[in-house]
C-alpha cells in the first residue's frame, strides 16, 4: 500500500486539457471519501455546468484563480482558498484567467459509483 503520493504540479498544470486526477481510490483502503487533483486550463470549468451533488464537495485551490457561482453568486478564489459545496448546493467553477488552476476537490461521503456523480441544477 502505498501511504505517500507526490503530485507534481508543475507538469499537471503544463496539461492544455482539463485533467481529473483521483489521489484516493479503492487500491488505497480509504472508502469514506474520494479525493482528486483537478486541473482547469484558462477557458474551460465545469462540464456539468451549474449542478448539484448527493454529497458534500470541497475544492482546495492551489494554484491560479478560480471563478465559482454558488447559489446564483459569483466568488473568485486564490490559492489557499478552501470552497465548500454541501449536498444540494447548486454551483459551477471555470477559469477566467491567463494561466490553469490546480485544486484538490474532495466528496464525502465517497459517491455512489453507480449514482451521476453531477446532477443538473434547476
Amino acid at each position: 500500500m502505498e501511504y505517500l503520493q507526490h503530485l507534481d504540479l508543475t507538469a499537471l498544470s503544463a496539461s492544455p486539457e482539463r485533467l481529473n486526477r483521483a489521489l484516493i481510490d479503492d487500491t488505497l483502503g480509504v472508502n469514506g471519501c474520494a479525493v482528486s487533483c483537478v486541473v482547469t486550463p484558462p477557458g474551460d470549468g465545469s462540464p456539468a455546468g451549474l449542478h448539484t451533488h448527493a454529497v458534500d464537495q470541497v475544492f482546495y485551490v492551489l494554484q491560479g484563480t478560480m471563478s465559482l457561482e454558488i447559489t446564483g453568486r459569483e466568488f473568485q478564489a486564490g490559492p489557499g482558498t478552501l470552497v465548500t459545496f454541501p449536498a444540494g448546493v447548486p454551483h459551477r467553477n471555470w477559469n477566467a484567467g491567463d494561466g490553469a488552476t490546480v485544486h484538490l476537490a474532495i466528496a464525502a461521503p465517497k459517491p455512489d459509483p453507480r449514482e451521476p456523480f453531477a446532477r443538473p441544477s434547476r
